[in-house]
């Protein structure tokens, strides 16, 4: 709004200094700031109004005894990381810039989709929530739609269909007909990961805006003509206006861990879950970076990847890996603390983000 708006007054006398909303960076850097003060503003009065309506969360009988203590917990506060995303985005953003509406399409959508989930469990008291294969359908109807768009009305540069191999110098697999099926694995599975890891007060908010910051100098790089000359990237010119995005996931993501640190005044929810972990896949989708979202997002990996091996060694031998997945239950019950188990999970991610980071380097 700010750039459509307000930069071209910078022609007229004595506002020059409106030119500053050229800058990505500039941008940027607000929109991160305008996230964090809507989860400032908006928070108390959003967690005060959840607790009235009792909209509390339930807390299974088999998880970890020490969690029954959040049994009523206000839940569905990814309302509010989904309005500290949108509004920003809206205000900051390049209205012409169609890779960022559909960031902020997927952002809603399943947002949206986890509203409707945490709606069934906690008001209509149905204890599946949205039934497995419903959510699922939504997710792959989301991808599907999007992998379309990239195809049928594809922006300069690479080719809709390919994306870059790590560490390899210009080198790209391209999926042809398989692009959809690939967009819609990569979006699925990047929503139920963050989803899989939203069990710890402030483990899903700390670890996304670990991984919001990384993309967002993914973003940021890969848009700019020099810095993508020097590093010897494909430069993708509408990559840098989803830096701006990546920022407002970035504030939203630490706004709203400001009430979900330890110990927690409000849970996400599959509402802030499921958009977090989708605007995440979408950004590795429209960059064209998805296999960096397996490294940068190593945690939500290993998260996922305990609960897969779990199900599969009980069903198959009867035993258990792991002590309880997803993998930060089973350090809880090794005697790790809660706050500690997020820590040194907060470690990982960023050395995991750094290290993803390095790769643009050694191409």
């Amino acid at each position: 709004m700010f750039y459509e708006w307000v930069y071209p007054l910078h022609t007229l006398d004595g506002l020059s200094a409106l030119n500053v909303f050229r800058y990505i960076t500039f941008r940027a850097a607000y929109a991160a700031i305008t996230a964090l003060l809507v989860c400032f503003v908006l928070g108390p009065p959003m967690i005060e109004w959840l607790a009235r309506l009792r909209l509390g969360q339930r807390i299974r009988a088999e998880g970890p005894q020490a969690h029954l203590a959040k049994e009523g917990t206000p839940t569905m506060g990814g309302l509010l990381i989904v309005t500290a995303i949108v509004l920003p985005t809206l205000l900051w953003g390049n209205f012409h810039s169609r890779p960022v509406w559909i960031a902020l399409f997927a952002t809603v959508w399943l947002g949206a989709l986890g509203f409707l989930d945490d709606y069934l469990r906690v008001v209509k008291g149905l204890r599946r929530g949205l039934l497995g294969r419903y959510k699922l359908a939504g997710q792959i109807a989301l991808g599907a739609l999007i992998g379309l768009l990239l195809v049928l009305w594809p922006e300069k540069g690479l080719s809709p269909t390919v994306t870059h191999v790590p560490f390899l110098k210009f080198r790209f697999i391209d999926f042809g007909v398989l692009f959809v099926p690939f967009v819609i694995l990569v979006i699925t599975a990047s929503s139920n990961a963050v989803n899989l890891t939203d069990g710890l007060d402030g483990l899903a908010s700390g670890l996304v805006a670990i991984a919001a910051v990384a993309f967002a100098g993914m973003c940021y790089l890969t848009g700019h003509l020099k810095f993508s000359e020097y590093l010897n990237l494909s430069y993708l010119r509408y990559a840098g206006e989803l830096t701006v995005f990546c920022a407002a996931v970035l504030g939203a993501s630490l706004g709203f861990l400001w009430y979900n640190c330890h110990p927690a005044s409000v849970f996400m929810g599959d509402t802030g879950s499921l958009a977090l972990g989708g605007a995440l896949g979408t950004i590795a989708v429209l960059i064209k970076r998805e296999f960096w979202l397996v490294l940068v997002g190593g945690v939500f990996v290993a998260e996922t990847l305990s609960v897969m091996i779990q199900v599969a060694s009980f069903k198959l031998w009867g035993r258990r890996v792991f002590k309880m997945s997803p993998l930060h239950h089973h350090f809880e019950l090794l005697g790790w603390a809660e706050s500690r188990v997020v820590l040194r999970f907060y470690i990982v991610g960023a050395l995991l983000a750094l290290l993803s980071l390095s790769t643009f380097k050694l191409q």
